[in-house]
């Protein structure tokens, strides 16, 4: 089992105010929007892909057109500095030094080093890519500190090929999650929609199981179909 690093821990928030401030929310729902917008553009003009391939090559579409977005004179652009694909970088003690979160998002007030994390599955009952995989692998890694261990936000995005849904799939899942001691998510609000985007988008809260954690992280979820 890998030791804490501290002197990692101690260089990568060199500099950094503590506790880091939270994106405000108006922000969050720009990135939500566009993170939509990204998607419906690729359904038009890669309709066979996003439908159909593994989920790194619908991330490596997904990191391409955020960053071409980047360079137009947007709401995003003003927020956002870059998007990186599986980005090195380390958990919570240094225990880990290549963590690789799905995307990250450089904002532009805030340390790259900072970024905001988009972790990325698919759901697709027929491959055996269902809620288990989407919680375990996912949104567990948020709790746990293996990513976004010093933000108050991330966002869990969802490429649905199954027809579920947040509210019949997720949020009865986490709930029945919540009956066991312990809670393998912790979660301390249930999935609660955001009516803001014509997808399915919702914030769901969780506590963190790692020490000298900076408190609960709220998790977007945006399920893209």
């Amino acid at each position: 089992m890998s030791q804490p690093r501290n002197y990692q821990i101690e260089e990568f928030m060199r500099g950094v105010e503590r506790p880091v401030p939270p994106v405000q929310r108006r922000h969050l729902k720009v990135i939500a929007e566009t993170l939509v917008a990204a998607w419906d553009g690729l359904r038009v003009d890669h309709e066979e892909v996003v439908r159909n391939k593994e989920e790194k090559e619908v991330n490596t579409l997904m990191e391409s057109r955020l960053n071409s977005i980047c360079e137009q004179k947007t709401p995003w652009s003003t927020l956002v500095a870059g998007v990186a694909r599986g980005k090195e970088t380390i958990n919570y003690d240094g225990s880990k030094l290549e963590t690789r979160p799905d995307l990250s998002i450089h904002l532009t007030r805030r340390s790259s080093r900072l970024s905001l994390i988009v972790e990325c599955k698919l759901l697709d009952s027929k491959k055996q890519k269902t809620i288990d995989l989407y919680c375990e692998e996912g949104l567990a890694r948020f709790v746990e500190g293996r990513y976004a261990w010093y933000a108050h936000e991330a966002f869990m995005l969802a490429y649905v090929r199954d027809n579920s849904t947040i509210a019949g799939c997720l949020t009865p899942h986490l709930a029945q999650k919540q009956k066991k001691s312990p809670d393998p998510f912790l979660t301390e609000q249930l999935p609660r929609t955001i009516n803001h985007i014509t997808n399915d988008l919702a914030i769901s809260r969780h506590g963190r199981s790692f020490p000298d954690n900076p408190g609960v992280i709220d998790v977007w979820h945006l399920w893209l179909v």
